[in-house]
């Protein structure tokens, strides 16, 4: 059973490594979107890449309030309730096995 638990710690592990970088790109996808910054930049480029279908997927959702995009705040909890239920749950499951 130790097989699992291990499985069942490193699934934990990276999902947790997973959504703290994800996190931290959308983050500085905000921080970008407020200052000027060269869109043809290859690093903008990469964030904005991985982060679009993500943002616009909860923008049919989620409308704009005063000009303000709220997807980014929405993506950030959703990822914090992952990390917070998901991740430890699995941390749980393995170490009661």
């Amino acid at each position: 059973m130790f097989i699992f638990a291990n499985l069942f710690n490193a699934i934990a592990s990276l999902l947790n490594i997973i959504c703290t970088l994800y996190m931290y790109v959308i983050i500085a996808r905000v921080v970008i979107s407020w200052i000027q910054v060269d869109p043809r930049n290859q690093i903008v480029q990469f964030i904005y890449k991985i982060t679009e279908p993500a943002l616009q997927l909860v923008r049919q959702y989620v409308p704009s309030f005063a000009g303000l995009d709220l997807s980014p705040i929405v993506i950030i909890i959703l990822l914090q309730f992952t990390r917070a239920f998901l991740v430890q749950s699995l941390i749980d499951l393995a170490n009661s096995l």
